[in-house]
């Protein structure tokens, strides 16, 4: 079995954004499961091309409800729910968080939440490059 060479790759400062490159944001969208995939193509239509999905469960205030099971009630706390998370530049946040929305929207308590937050720095492992070129 032959080994490897593993790439020197040359030392960069980390977290530095050169100088007129543009910002990069992650939205973060806490959605019902089942809306998952009209929001996927939402993103699609406006031109992201990646995104990861967890699932979650949780509660805010549509808290829990109740459920029976074999005659007995029970009360279910936490509702499974889907964690939504694109990393794109600044040009795209707004028609992201309005594709998002539309598409997860059914006018009841629980749709969710959307999250918006900065990015230091964005790096891909294989080649190195880093802010929007990495993404």
């Amino acid at each position: 079995m032959r080994k490897r060479k593993q790439q020197e790759l040359p030392a960069r400062p980390v977290g530095l954004a050169a100088p007129g490159r543009r910002s990069v944001k992650k939205i973060e969208a806490i959605i019902k499961p089942f809306k998952l995939d009209e929001v996927k193509e939402a993103l699609q239509e406006i031109g992201i091309q990646g995104i990861t999905v967890t699932e979650a469960k949780g509660f805010g205030r549509q808290k829990g409800h109740a459920e029976l099971y074999r005659g007995a009630e029970y009360i279910v706390d936490f509702l499974p729910k889907v964690k939504v998370e694109i990393v794109i530049g600044d040009d795209l946040v707004e028609k992201a968080i309005d594709a998002i929305r539309r598409a997860a929207q059914t006018g009841r308590i629980g749709d969710g939440k959307i999250f918006v937050s900065n990015i230091e720095e964005a790096i891909r492992i294989r080649t190195g490059e880093s802010g929007l070129d990495a993404i």
